[in-house]
Order: C-alpha cells, then structure tokens, then sequence
C-alpha cells in the first residue's frame, strides 16, 4: 500500500485544516497517510519511506512562511528523486506559494508533480463544504495516482 507524507507550516490554522481534509481524502482511497507539522519532523530519515509528498504552507505577503524555506532544504537531503509531488496553500490576497514549492519539487529535487498540480485555496473557501470537498479531492486523487 502506498504511503503518502503531508507535512506542513500553519500560522492561523487554515494550512493545517488543509493538511487534514487532504489527508482524508488520501484515506478515502485507501491509502496510509501521515501528517506532521514541519517543526515535528527533524531529520531527513523523518521523511524516508513514503512514495509521494504533498508539502503546504500559507502565502504571506507573496512569500512563503519561513519554516517551510528551511525545511525544503531538509527534503532534498532525503533524497527524494522520482517520488510523487504535490503541493497546497491557503491565501487571503495571493496564492503564489504552492506552485513555488511544486516547481521547487519538480525542479530542483527531480521529484514527480502531481498532475493537478499545487492546490491554493482563499481562506474563506476553507470554511465550505465545496473547499473541503476540493481538499479531499486532492488528497484522493493524489493517493490513486501511486497506483
């Protein structure tokens, strides 16, 4: 059974509800799922064994929370090279970060971007049921395409 990583920053909240309805959807597939906070995961060991990552941090100020800059450097001494990825974010003004942390993913680390690409999400869409919906989706289309 495929094994999928969501690790994430969250400054108010929104990221890791994200981070959790993503993660149902991954298991609504089937499929196991693991969901830590950037600051739980120390070692680049923390991050071995899974087959595919979705990394999510919210835009401010149309740049990336500060823990998710220092943790891409973790990823890439995990070797993650071919594993799937994907990315996602909340935002209030604009949305830029996921598709940074994809691009990132697919061109500096090598890895797979997922065919939906980063998901970006207003945080007011967070609080319907068609944002949750859309999270879910995400997570279970994610998890179905590790095959």
């Amino acid at each position: 059974m495929p094994k999928v990583m969501i690790a994430y920053a969250s400054m108010t909240g929104n990221t890791e509800k994200m981070a959790q309805y993503i993660a149902e959807g991954v298991r609504f597939s089937e499929n196991e799922v693991t969901v830590r906070k950037l600051s739980d995961i120390k070692t680049a060991e923390d991050l071995a064994g899974y087959d595919g990552y979705i990394l999510g941090s919210p835009t401010y100020h149309r740049d990336m929370a500060e823990p998710m800059k220092n943790f891409l450097f973790l990823v890439k001494k995990a070797a993650p090279e071919g594993k799937l990825a994907g990315a996602f974010g909340p935002y209030t003004h604009e949305g830029d970060v996921p598709n940074i942390i994809i691009e990132t993913m697919e061109y500096v680390f090598h890895m797979e971007p997922f065919k939906l690409g980063a998901l970006k999400m207003f945080d007011r869409d967070l609080e319907t049921n068609e944002g949750m919906r859309a999270c879910q989706d995400y997570g279970k289309v994610f998890a179905e395409s590790l095959g």
